[in-house]
C-alpha cells in the first residue's frame, strides 16, 4: 500500500483518469431537485420549530426544542457547506446567495467560512497551511504539542480526555470567527454579512428572552450553542483528525494527498443524513462540487480505482472513527505527559 512515509512519485494522469470515470458516470450533474427538497424541508423545520417555541411559551420543554434547534442549524449549515462548493447551483451568484441566506439563519460568516474552508482543502492536515489543524487548545502533532504554552499546553496534555467537552464550544467558536472576520472587513460582502449577524444575533435572542425567562432563556441558549456546537465538532473531527499529516516539501500529488489524509465514515442513509454526506469525504475531497446525494455512487468507483493503483482507502464506522481521534490526539500529547514525570 501507498504510504505518507514511502510516496510513490506523481502521477498526474492517475487523477484524469479518475476524473473521466466519474464523469462518464454523469456523477459531475446538479441535483436541483434533490436540493430544492432538502432546502424545503430544512426550513419548514426551522419555521415550524419556531412556531412550537411561541406556542410552548416559559417552560422547560423548550430545552427539548434547543436539541431540536442544534440539528437544524447543522443541517442549514450543511447546505450552506454545499453552496460553498457550488454543488447546488452552476452559477457563483445563486450559490452565494444560497450561502448567505443559510449563514445569516445560522449566525455565521458565509465569506469567512469559504476562505477557510477553501485553505484546508487546498492542503488537508498540512502542519502549516490547513487552518483546522491549526487550533490554539488542541495539537495534531508532536512539532505541534511542544510549541504549546502556559494553560494551552495543559489542556493539550489531557486533549483526549477535554476533547468532547471543548467541542461543546465550536459552535460558540463559529460565531466568535464570523464576527471577527467580518469585523475587520476579511470578507467581500462585510456590509451584508455585517447586516446578516446582527440581524440574526438580534431575531435570535429577542425571540428567546420574550418568550422565555431569563433563567429559562439563558439555559436555552446555552443548551442549543453546546449542542449544535458539539454536533458541528462531531461531523468535522472524523474526517481527517487521525490520519496522516502532512509537512512542507512533501511529495504527494493531488490525488494521494486528497486520499491519504481523509477518512470516510460508513454507514446507510442515517449516516448521510446525520453526517450532510460529509462520511463521503475522500470523494469529496477529490470532487468537491460534486452534488451530495453523488457522493455515495462515486465512493464505488474511487475505492476500486484505489485499491487497483494500490492507494491506501480510509473507511470505518462512526465509532471507531473516534477512536482513532482520540488515540491520534493522546499519542501526540504523550511527550506533554512524559516530561511532567521526567526527574
Amino acid at each position: 500500500m501507498t504510504s505518507l512515509q514511502n510516496p510513490e512519485t506523481a502521477h498526474g494522469s492517475d487523477f484524469a483518469e479518475l476524473s473521466r470515470l466519474i464523469k462518464d458516470a454523469g456523477l459531475l450533474q446538479r441535483r436541483r431537485r434533490y436540493y430544492a427538497v432538502r432546502i424545503g424541508l430544512n426550513l419548514a423545520a426551522f419555521g415550524g420549530g419556531w412556531v412550537a417555541f411561541a406556542y410552548l411559551g416559559d417552560s422547560w420543554w423548550q430545552l427539548f426544542l434547543a436539541a431540536f434547534f442544534a440539528m437544524v442549524f447543522a443541517q442549514l449549515a450543511f447546505i450552506g457547506h454545499d453552496a460553498g462548493h457550488k454543488q447546488i447551483f452552476r452559477s457563483r451568484k445563486a450559490n452565494d446567495a444560497t450561502g448567505l441566506v443559510h449563514g445569516g439563519l445560522t449566525g455565521l460568516s458565509y465569506g469567512w467560512w469559504i476562505g477557510t474552508h477553501a485553505r484546508h482543502h487546498a492542503n488537508p492536515n498540512h502542519e502549516d497551511e490547513d487552518p483546522d489543524v491549526d487550533i490554539a487548545a488542541l495539537a495534531f502533532s508532536k512539532a505541534q504539542s511542544a510549541q504549546k504554552r502556559g494553560f494551552l499546553r495543559w489542556v493539550a496534555k489531557y486533549q483526549a480526555f477535554l476533547f468532547f467537552p471543548l467541542l461543546l464550544l465550536e459552535g460558540l467558536n463559529l460565531h466568535v470567527s464570523s464576527v471577527k472576520a467580518v469585523w475587520r472587513g476579511d470578507v467581500r460582502k462585510h456590509k451584508l454579512e455585517s447586516a446578516l449577524l446582527i440581524a440574526h444575533l438580534v431575531a435570535y435572542l429577542a425571540a428567546v428572552f420574550i418568550v422565555l425567562s431569563p433563567l429559562t432563556g439563558i439555559i436555552f441558549v446555552l443548551v442549543h450553542q453546546f449542542l449544535w456546537g458539539l454536533y458541528m465538532g462531531c461531523s468535522f473531527a472524523p474526517n481527517h483528525k487521525g490520519m496522516e499529516m502532512l509537512a512542507a516539501g512533501h511529495k504527494l500529488d493531488f490525488l494521494r494527498k486528497q486520499v491519504l489524509t481523509s477518512r470516510n465514515i460508513r454507514g446507510g442513509p442515517v449516516t448521510d443524513f446525520a453526517l450532510g454526506g460529509l462520511n463521503y469525504q475522500i470523494e469529496h475531497h477529490l470532487f468537491p462540487s460534486m452534488a451530495r446525494p453523488n457522493l455515495k455512487h462515486a465512493q464505488v468507483i474511487v475505492r476500486d480505482f484505489c485499491a487497483r493503483h494500490e492507494i491506501s482507502y480510509a473507511q470505518c464506522g462512526w465509532a471507531r472513527s473516534y477512536g482513532y481521534v482520540l488515540q491520534h490526539l493522546h499519542s501526540v500529547s504523550e511527550p506533554l505527559r512524559t516530561a511532567e514525570v521526567t526527574p
